[in-house]
């Protein structure tokens, strides 16, 4: 009877593995990620079946049904808030910026300004300059919060807007978040702010989406201010941890764009509570040279793959120059192939990444691929005195981008993400000078140095980057 028993458990088990193998075909989002969830679960199922249905899902599920939801639910209120935007939408739109709006399903507005914030001194005395100004509510997001000393800053900032009557929308990831103790957080629900998680796995149905982040990073003031960008909340972003300097920079922004940022808080608090909270959507205009912004949500429930075509846009768009920031780097292919070709009809392409490691096997993965990067061209810089953060595009002199997307397979279809895109001559001459001034911070990469590595770094390398699609 025993053993009866632990065959038909054999059996149930790897019939399991032959489904989700099925499953992983027909859904995953890489070639690479298919083949690597397929052999496990064949092969290993007793450990591989468990591990990809919590690791192993493609898309929020939950989330794209709350976004049907949306049709009877918020609707209305959309689309007035759209109708609201309309005499703010730039006009003589080309087609490079046709196909961002595509992406963002969001339009190109004009009437905005972007104030560049670079490293933490100049962010949070910016982030709380803002929350002081705030008279009717505030939305802030954030995927990391400490409880330390910035963090409890934040805490008590946020209780002050909130005694002046100031409506307090406080979402956070509870995975970024996990050390966030729960007196932070009572503490700020005792003063009548509204808290909460995202909520990735909520419900019985979604009980399995473990692997899914939000890794937003945004505070609206009144649907008059936003802010978006690299920084979490954390003494270590000040520059205090054990990483040393923090190199990140951030973006404030005025104006109907702002809109823009409340609608993707305000479709994340939907799927986190299912509240519908009331917000203003009527335009702000205070700039007198005005720039074009449109924002850019992107994450795990969208139909395409918006981050990481977001970023191969940016790259084909490029004449002249396309420099790129990032602290993980292990795009996808579709990146690395559109980087190559731009380096080989002569685009200057630039890869700024850390020099010191933050997480290892991402650390490791970029080695696998760097040479044929350098062989066809691209300049790869690694920034020396400190950790570097920031998440940032410049299209020669045209355009520029700041956001939360990192050049890996996470952000681009893992994490809810959010990047504002700026088509402005001026903006991109400001992101050109900060640039500038980092890689002259930078050591540039050579063939030889990743060409005499041993072999067994090589081998280390290329296994992490073969783990590095698995989704």
């Amino acid at each position: 009877m025993t053993s009866w028993l632990i065959g038909w458990a054999i059996f149930l088990v790897h019939l399991l593995g032959v489904l989700s193998a099925v499953l992983a075909l027909m859904s995953s989002r890489t070639s690479q990620g298919a083949i690597a969830w397929i052999i496990s679960l064949v092969t290993f199922p007793y450990l591989a079946v468990p591990a990809y249905w919590l690791l192993g899902r493609p898309r929020f599920y939950g989330y794209v049904s709350a976004r049907g939801e949306r049709d009877t639910v918020l609707r209305r209120v959309l689309a007035r808030y759209r109708e609201r935007v309309e005499p703010f939408v730039a006009e003589a739109r080309d087609s490079d910026i046709r196909a961002v709006e595509q992406l963002a399903m969001m339009p190109l507005t004009t009437g905005n300004r972007a104030e560049l914030l670079i490293d933490g001194e100049a962010t949070f005395d910016s982030l709380f300059d803002g929350i002081e100004r705030a008279e009717e509510y505030i939305l802030i997001q954030f995927f990391i919060v400490r409880h330390d000393a910035l963090g409890l800053e934040l805490k008590q900032r946020l209780q002050q807007a909130a005694d002046r009557g100031v409506r307090v929308y406080f979402l956070y990831d509870e995975i970024g978040s996990h050390k966030l103790n729960e007196g932070y957080l009572r503490d700020l629900a005792l003063y009548g702010i509204e808290v909460s998680a995202f909520r990735s796995s909520r419900g019985f149905r979604h009980r399995f989406q473990l692997n899914f982040r939000n890794h937003r990073k945004v505070l609206v003031v009144d649907g008059r201010e936003g802010w978006l960008g690299g920084f979490n909340v954390g003494v270590e972003y000040l520059g205090q941890g054990r990483h040393g300097p923090w190199r990140d920079t951030h973006l404030k922004l005025t104006g109907p764009s702002v809109l823009g940022l409340q609608e993707a808080f305000w479709e994340d608090w939907h799927w986190a509570t299912g509240e519908v909270i009331n917000l203003s959507w009527t335009p702000q205009v205070t700039c007198v040279e005005c720039q074009d912004v449109v924002i850019v949500p992107s994450g795990p429930a969208d139909r395409q793959e918006t981050a990481s075509l977001l970023v191969q846009h940016a790259i084909h768009s490029a004449h002249e120059r396309f420099w790129v920031t990032s602290p993980y780097f292990v795009p996808d292919q579709g990146v690395q192939d559109a980087l190559r070709l731009a380096a080989m009809r002569g685009v200057d392409v630039r890869i700024m990444m850390p020099e010191r490691p933050d997480h290892l096997l991402v650390f490791l993965s970029a080695f696998s691929f760097l040479p044929d990067m350098l062989h066809a061209g691209v300049k790869v810089y690694r920034y020396q005195p400190g950790f570097l953060h920031q998440k940032v595009m410049l299209i020669d002199d045209a355009a520029a981008s700041v956001g939360t997307v990192n050049l890996d397979n996470r952000s681009f279809r893992l994490n809810f993400e959010i990047t504002a895109v700026i088509p402005d001559r001026r903006f991109a001459a400001q992101v050109r000078l900060m640039l500038e001034q980092d890689f002259a911070n930078c050591r540039r990469v050579s063939r030889d140095e990743l060409t005499a590595r041993p072999l067994w770094r090589k081998i280390v390398s290329r296994a992490a980057y073969l783990l590095s699609p698995i989704q």
